[in-house]
């Protein structure tokens, strides 16, 4: 039985598998060096500690290999845009926080601490997690809301030399793109000539953007609650403002409905719901990836109607765009050659790397590979590495 705090009567969810699989969270720490007897714990701590401290002290990259340092990196929230569930607060992620820690492991074997951080002042959070970055070779930003995330994560970046990655821009976008590619390659399109809309301009339909037009795609038209995001609009944050510049060259002023006649691909990163004649205009052979979780902008059976390839969030349905094929890898890749950063040639190869996995199995029903397919975060990994050092950004 659990209080609810909204009224005198505790809530009984003992018949809810989630909440039983949660209960003492979701991770634990072990210990990989014996420790057994006397001799054991004077290695391991006093006084054999002390040498291992010395020789860093005196030779700071010494930590690279003689702690974990260089494998763990920090998941860091401040619990302001979890999930779909918005401004919940820290306490409230660490659930989400400990799930990504442990996807974290499982998929490429990087040590992952959750931390939920008390504030929501980009001041404050910056300086917190710059203060933490001696323990960790990596920072990963989650759930943390626009615009105040684009910011945050610059920052940070700026005054570390270690990646730091905000998954809900960069994960999503990876992963798109590499559905994309496939997609596109099913319907016989080239990234130059195919026109797609963007719904949603907060963190992933940003990255989105971005990442589509670093492959090769630049037809684009963005759209937020009061259309799309166009030159011609006097309330544009200068994140949107530079969105509109960037798109200029096709984006026009109209809504969301307006934007979709005639376009070859739809990406829904926002919400909300796409009416089904708005679908129905698309292009022949169109392409609608609807990922908004739980409920996407257009509904499966909607999309499967209208366009030739259909995606979303949700792992019921066939080509889940899902982040847990991008980050793990993405990050086993840039600590394994210390990079300190995560360029957008980085970010591109993993794309095309998790694209390359699906081969001749290609199909309307298969353009991204699965969750549990074992080849991905190693290919991720592989693709990433190689990137780094074509980009001088290796240094192991």
């Amino acid at each position: 039985m659990v209080a609810d705090h909204s009224g005198s009567q505790p809530v009984d969810y003992s018949d809810d598998p989630a909440f039983a699989l949660h209960r003492g969270g979701k991770m634990a720490i072990a210990r990989t060096v014996p420790l057994d007897d006397a001799d054991d714990l004077s290695l391991a701590y006093t006084p054999g500690v002390a040498r291992v401290c010395e020789a860093i002290a005196e030779n700071p990259d010494a930590s690279n290999d003689y702690t974990w340092v260089p494998n763990t990196v920090a998941v860091v929230t401040d619990g302001s845009a979890v999930l779909g569930l918005g401004n919940i607060g820290p306490s409230a992620a660490m659930p989400v926080m400990e799930g990504k820690a442990v996807l974290f492991k499982q998929f490429a074997g990087v040590d992952a601490i959750p931390i939920c951080l008390d504030t929501q002042d980009p001041d404050e959070i910056v300086d917190t997690v710059v203060r933490l970055a001696p323990s960790f070779g990596g920072i990963n930003l989650e759930d943390i809301s626009a615009p105040r995330c684009f910011e945050i994560e610059a920052r940070v970046q700026e005054r570390l030399d270690i990646p730091v990655f905000h998954d809900d821009q960069h994960g999503t976008a990876v992963v798109t793109l590499a559905a994309l590619l496939n997609a596109l390659r099913l319907t016989g399109r080239s990234a130059a000539e195919t026109r797609v809309v963007i719904s949603g301009a907060g963190a992933a339909g940003v990255a989105v953007t971005r990442i589509l037009m670093s492959a090769g795609i630049r037809r684009i038209s963005v759209v937020d609650r009061q259309g799309v995001i166009s030159t011609s609009r006097s309330d544009l944050t200068p994140v949107k403002l530079r969105l509109a510049q960037d798109t200029s060259e096709w984006a026009r002023a109209g809504e969301l409905v307006d934007a979709l006649r005639d376009a070859d691909v739809f990406i829904g990163v926002s919400g909300g719901t796409v009416p089904e004649e708005a679908v129905e205009q698309m292009a022949d052979d169109a392409i609608v990836f609807a990922l908004a979780n739980p409920h996407p902008e257009v509904h499966p059976d909607i999309a499967r109607r209208h366009a030739r390839v259909a995606a979303t969030g949700r792992s019921d349905y066939p080509n889940q765009i899902n982040n847990v094929l991008a980050f793990p890898g993405i990050f086993r890749g840039a600590l394994d050659v210390r990079a300190p950063r995560i360029s957008e040639d980085m970010k591109v190869a993993a794309a095309e790397a998790l694209a390359g996995l699906v081969g001749d199995r290609l199909a309307e029903d298969y353009v991204i590979p699965g969750a549990f397919d074992e080849r991905v975060a190693p290919s991720v990994a592989a693709a990433v590495t190689a990137a780094a050092r074509r980009g001088g950004l290796a240094r192991a």
